[in-house]
């Protein structure tokens, strides 16, 4: 069964070029975005894992470790990583984990359909990972999914805002509207009434009875 929000998110072990991760030990107190790839080597995973190397920066800003994930082993991880910087011009600094027994792969559900076809005329195209995203809170729960096919490559831009609205909104009664960037007006729960909810976040921009915008509490 897919993982769903809310979920605990699948604890596990395995071994990564930054040495042996059991993912609930490893998680501590950080939020994290776990990101998954069909194979080293390839080139949309290639600038994938570029763009992810130029955004480590802005992942530790938020204190959000990043997880790679893919069959290949922490050999050739180790290897790529020489490519995957030079296509980025800063190092891959994150951790990528191998897979290649698809423990991971199967515990986040990350394997296209064509997987689960009868064994005989499967080839190992059919058992790859598909683009898959989680977003992990610091209380092991599923906070944001995403699933692109192996054919588009992911947008981390997009990402990374979905990682601010995330945090924005964690225990806090908001929400963020369409193509919400940091520091653009909020919406305000409907849990609170119109003086509560001025109380807590300032005056309101009422567009409708039941869609009030507040200034983004930074």
């Amino acid at each position: 069964m897919s993982l769903r929000i809310n979920d605990i998110a699948p604890d596990f072990t395995a071994n990564s070029t930054e040495g042996q991760i059991n993912f609930h030990d490893w998680l501590g107190d950080s939020y994290a975005v776990i990101f998954s790839h069909p194979r080293d080597f390839t080139p949309v995973c290639t600038t994938e894992f570029g763009a992810v190397a130029q955004l480590v920066p802005e992942f530790e800003k938020r204190g959000t470790k990043v997880l790679g994930v893919s069959v290949d082993s922490v050999d050739d991880h180790q290897k790529w990583k020489a490519d995957i910087g030079k296509l980025a011009g800063v190092p891959a600094d994150f951790a990528m984990i191998d897979d290649s027994d698809l423990t991971v792969a199967k515990a986040y559900d990350m394997l296209p359909a064509d997987y689960y076809l009868p064994t005989e005329g499967r080839t190992p195209a059919h058992s790859a990972t598909v683009r898959t995203v989680f977003i992990i809170g610091p209380d092991r729960k599923v906070r944001l999914t995403m699933t692109y096919p192996m054919s588009v490559g992911r947008n981390f831009a997009e990402i990374l805002r979905a990682l601010d609205a995330v945090q924005k909104t964690d225990g806090v009664p908001i929400a963020t509207p369409a193509n919400w960037v940091p520091g653009q007006d909020v919406i305000v729960a409907l849990s609170l009434d119109d003086k509560a909810a001025e109380d807590r976040f300032g005056p309101l921009d009422i567009k409708l009875p039941y869609l009030r915008y507040a200034k983004d509490p930074a």
